[in-house]
């Protein structure tokens, strides 16, 4: 079933009662690692373990995502900054209990490559809130996995 969530801006980032950020380094420069994130989301499912599906839609500001488990939602870019930031709020989720949830990828030039931090925002229910903070280590490694992914398949 699908839930409508609550529309949030780039600001929700910053003030949301679950914030998980993570942060890593690549080789690849910003600029290359922004066009992977933001011109080529079908892509994502060959880098990023928990994403089986992702399609831009519309005129391009919107994506449907596909999760590992069954997670779907309906997303719309509030921030597209080249080589900067890139960030997309949850529209729609089948996941109950979320209100709100954003994410940013932040790209940061760190010598020739790139310092990568993504922040998890979330705004839900308790036992929701509960479950995404002892998530925390699990979408680390997640996060891990997918940057250093994402750096072989933009060097191959």
């Amino acid at each position: 079933m699908a839930h409508q969530l609550r529309a949030v801006g780039l600001d929700f980032i910053e003030v949301a009662p679950v914030r998980l950020v993570f942060a890593r380094e690549m080789s690849a420069g910003p600029k290359a690692v922004y066009r992977a994130l933001a011109d080529d989301v079908p892509g994502w499912a060959e880098w990023f373990s928990a994403v089986t599906f992702a399609r831009p839609t519309g005129d391009g500001s919107t994506r449907e995502v596909r999760l590992r488990g069954g997670g779907r939602f309906q997303e719309t870019i509030i921030a597209a900054k080249e080589p900067e930031v890139y960030a997309y709020r949850v529209d729609v989720a089948n996941t109950p209990g979320i209100h709100a949830f954003a994410e940013e990828w932040r790209l940061t030039p760190s010598g020739t490559g790139t310092l990568v931090r993504w922040t998890f925002a979330l705004d839900g229910t308790a036992p929701v809130r509960f479950l995404a903070k002892l998530g925390r280590a699990g979408m680390g490694r997640a996060f891990r996995g997918a940057v250093a992914a994402l750096d072989r398949r933009i060097a191959a």
